[in-house]
């Protein structure tokens, strides 16, 4: 080993420890940094949000909830007196903009069944500022719960609404991803152990799947700067990151040992890992990048930060196998044989996999049969995956604000976390000062009224208890509330729709597809009225429409890049075809078993859920399709690279499919493995979301790298025979 490359190994090191000393800090903190929140840019509900903040300067753009349970009613004067103080305490916050209250607006609403009053509190906080705010709010309340102790010691303050989900989603996303490393590292620590039969060779790929980690997401909180990104990116990094850099320190440390064992010396055996592994690590890694590429092109906010935070890890996991791994072997040294077990063990797994591969040759027609009518029905079960919200609980029970708010909808008299804002816009010349824009607006609010879904419709022309019929009201109504649903020029007014209690996400999603399907011109009777819907069931409208009206192209995109890769690394036809149509199986069996088993009660308890649920979330498909894909093409990047390297050996196609399936099989199966195992830990934590996608990464690779990759393609690889290769060498 000459200096010239001793120095370069040591600048590359060098280079690889400071990235992880400038990452850690970073890392550390991450969850602090990133949106605990979905944004969409451009949707009719963003457009409602930013009218209601500049237009109507709304105090309850922004709000959250305070539930005082075991408080006296408010119906009394004790509990008048009770609210009133709590109420003054809260209004003294100067982010607090606004409160309502059954003091303000006598309504049995703002009382729960149980006699617990229900407060809406409008908020005014900077981006990164609504955590603290809310922290702020529960002081108050933890401060005036100590000073009521004895005069009411069962009275409990809670707080719940957009801001205080975020915070508590943003501390939980941070203990499931700890708990999940914990509860993965030990099993895959061994699994590697039986792999090599050697405790170095064991630790190496957990420390490149530790750095790769660090490194991606000290590398993501630089773009969060520019770009803000979505929390539920670590979950995703640190899935994909240590799988992805397991499987390639897998693929680089097999392909050193066989060196060796082909009698290569230790620097030639690295020299060839380096370039026949590293080689392929590339092209896997290309394969896996171009899945989240796609997603930048999907216009929500969470879909593309996945796409950000999949790009990071898949580059830092190549560059850390193509650079760092081969140095750290050639350290390393005698040293990686320490400790080692099983090497009659292995000689007999090859022995297994060369009799395996014999058994396909022969029996190729067969093969297909068998693997690919169960895998079919599987896939046929996808037809049946519902992506809209589910039904019911599945926010996790752990989270105070989610508690909270599963108090508010079991007492509350209409569902205050489902409110739909509606706003209508006057043609030219009208206002609601008129008789006319008086008229629309209260022909437009017994509409509503008169829905069976809705409990109860705010708006100007309802608030005032004055016997008054006409614009006359509006100047009795205090400035507070006339900005909250009238804008400045009278041409614009504000309508909230509260649901009845038992109304679900996916019930108030379709009062709102109702809302925008309806004439306004007919409901107002003006023409040249206008209405636009927002609140939290239109944004989950806008965000379901938006995924799934761009599913297809993504689908369409990645497989086209992924066949004009593929076509010219391997300069074949049916190759690329071969992989993309196994890689489309492989992602409809996940969907058919997400539905089998979510959807379908065949083990939602195994899973951790009570129940099965109605609903897969809008954005699984895409994050299934796009991280199944390139995940599965890893596979088969690793088995149909080996082969083409023994065709440019001068093999015969039958000899090189024999030595390449028997020279990455078990690599593939310990690789796979693992992959399972990590998905498997984030399937068993208490985010549903991340659960559905654990569950789905996991049950793919497991059929990926088993019947597809070891029975399905080497089947056809056989039956395809010398056309594989076509129109190349």
């Amino acid at each position: 080993m000459n200096s010239a490359s001793t120095g370069l190994q040591r600048l590359i090191v060098v280079g690889w420890i400071l990235c992880a000393l400038a990452a850690l800090p970073f890392a550390v903190h991450i969850n602090d940094r990133l949106d605990a929140s979905a944004r969409l840019a451009d949707s009719e509900s963003a457009r409602v949000e930013v009218a209601l903040q500049q237009r109507f300067q709304s105090p309850f753009t922004k709000i959250a909830l305070l539930r005082m349970a075991a408080a006296p009613t408010p119906q009394t004067d004790e509990g008048q007196a009770l609210l009133k103080r709590v109420t003054e305490a809260i209004e003294r916050i100067p982010e607090v903009q606004g409160v309502i209250s059954y003091l303000d607006r006598q309504e049995t609403l703002f009382i729960g069944e149980d006699g617990s009053p229900i407060i809406i509190v409008g908020l005014h906080a900077p981006k990164g500022a609504e955590e603290a705010l809310m922290a702020k709010l529960a002081g108050i309340t933890g401060a005036l719960r100590a000073e009521l102790s004895e005069q009411y010691p069962d009275v409990r303050f809670g707080w719940t609404g957009e801001a205080a989900v975020n915070a508590d989603m943003r501390r939980v996303s941070a203990h499931e991803t700890r708990v999940a490393e914990l509860r993965v590292l030990p099993l895959t620590l061994l699994l590697l152990f039986v792999a090599f039969g050697s405790l170095v060779c064991a630790i190496l790929p957990i420390l490149c799947g530790g750095l790769t980690i660090v490194v991606a997401l000290g590398a993501l909180a630089a773009v969060n700067r520019i770009w803000p990104t979505s929390i539920i990116v670590v979950s995703i990094i640190t899935m994909v990151g240590l799988g992805l850099s397991i499987d390639y320190a897998l693929l680089i440390v097999s392909r050193y040992r066989d060196g060796l064992d082909q009698g290569l010396s230790r620097l030639e055996a690295v020299r060839q890992a380096a370039e026949f592994g590293g080689r392929t690590v590339v092209i896997s890694g290309l394969a896996v990048a171009i899945g989240f590429a796609a997603m930048l092109f999907v216009p929500v906010s969470e879909i593309r930060s996945i796409g950000v935070g999949g790009l990071l890890v898949t580059t830092v996991a190549v560059l850390a196998a193509r650079t760092l791994l081969p140095v750290m072997l050639a350290w390393i040294g005698p040293w990686i044989d320490a400790g080692r077990l099983g090497l009659g063990r292995k000689a007999r797994t090859g022995r297994r996999w060369r009799q395996w591969v014999h058994f396909v040759k022969r029996h190729p027609v067969g093969i297909l049969a068998a693997a690919s009518v169960p895998l079919l029905i599987l896939a046929a079960q996808a037809s049946h995956l519902r992506i809209d919200l589910p039904r019911g609980r599945w926010l996790p029970e752990s989270a105070d604000s989610i508690r909270v708010l599963h108090e508010i909808d079991a007492v509350a008299r209409g569902n205050f976390g489902q409110i739909i804002q509606v706003v209508l816009d006057f043609p030219p010349g009208t206002v609601i000062q008129d008789e006319a824009g008086w008229r629309a607006e209260s022909r437009l609010v017994r509409y509503f009224a008169r829905d069976a879904r809705v409990q109860h419709v705010w708006a100007a022309t309802t608030l005032s208890t004055v016997p008054l019929a006409g614009p006359e009201v509006l100047k009795r109504l205090s400035e507070s509330v006339r900005r909250t649903f009238v804008s400045a020029d009278g041409r614009s007014v504000v309508i909230e729709v509260l649901p009845r209690k038992n109304i679900a996400a996916t019930d108030a999603a379709l009062m709102v597809r109702d809302i925008r399907a309806a004439n306004p011109e007919v409901l107002t009777g003006v023409a040249g009225a206008r209405l636009e819907v927002g609140g939290v069931p239109a944004f989950n409208v806008d965000y379901e429409d938006t995924i799934k009206n761009t599913l297809i192209r993504l689908v369409v995109s990645v497989c086209c890049a992924t066949l004009i890769v593929l076509a010219l690394v391997f300069r074949s036809v049916l190759i690329p075809i071969k992989a993309v149509a196994l890689n489309l199986l492989s992602v409809a069996a996940a969907f058919g078993a997400v539905a089998t088993v979510f959807q379908h009660a065949l083990g939602a308890r195994l899973m951790g859920l009570p129940r099965p649920i109605d609903g897969g979330f809008p954005i699984l498909p895409v994050l299934v399709f796009c991280i199944v894909f390139g995940l599965s093409m890893d596979y088969e990047v690793f088995i149909v690279a080996r082969i083409a390297d023994g065709r440019r050996a001068g093999l015969a196609d039958e000899e090189a499919l024999v030595e390449g399936l028997a020279g990455t099989g078990r690599v593939v199966t310990f690789a796979a493995s693992i992959m399972v195992l990590i998905f498997g830990g984030f399937a068993f934590g208490d985010f549903v979301l991340i659960k559905i996608l654990g569950f789905a990464l996991g049950v793919a690779v497991l059929l990926d790298a088993t019947v597809i990759r070891l029975a399905l393609g080497p089947a056809l690889i056989r039956l395809a025979g010398r056309w594989n290769w076509w129109p190349g060498r």
